[in-house]
């Protein structure tokens, strides 16, 4: 598995500054500490949220200026759902922009700051997060609330 999170630093100019490397995996670590406890561990053989850990830990590694995930929720179990979400809120408050397709729209917009609503591939409505999840029409249609 560790091998899986090094992949991310392919691109990074400093890949072979062991120190800097280093220094992220220990951010990854914190952010993930169960990846810690299993990187000796073969990547295919973890849990799906585990994977999904590894993931965006490797992403993390290439020290992106825009962390884009897609569905990052998909077919996790509820404890690893909120899990991912709150890690999710953690690295964006650590400084990286975050950009989030997500089918979970309530989940999505309590992490969010600005929100769009996609209809057969265009936009329906888009505005900040928390005045879409205030909005009845969001609510009934999309957040399935009455």
């Amino acid at each position: 598995m560790l091998e899986n999170l090094e992949m991310g630093t392919f691109q990074r100019a400093d890949r072979g500054n062991r120190r800097a490397v280093n220094e992220d995996l220990e951010r990854v670590y914190e952010l993930f500490p169960r990846l810690n406890e299993r990187k000796a561990q073969k990547a295919g053989t973890l849990s799906g949220g585990e994977q999904q850990m590894v993931a965006i830990g490797r992403a993390l590694m290439a020290r992106p200026k825009l962390l884009l995930l897609d569905e990052p929720s998909m077919g996790l179990a509820p404890i690893f759902v909120e899990r991912i979400f709150e890690i999710i809120r953690e690295i964006n408050s650590q400084g990286t922009p975050i950009l989030l397709v997500e089918q979970n729209a309530l989940m999505a917009l309590d992490v969010a700051s600005r929100g769009y609503v996609l209809e057969t591939g265009k936009i329906a409505l888009a505005d900040e997060a928390r005045k879409l999840k205030q909005n009845e029409d969001v609510r009934k249609t999309y957040l399935g609330a009455s």
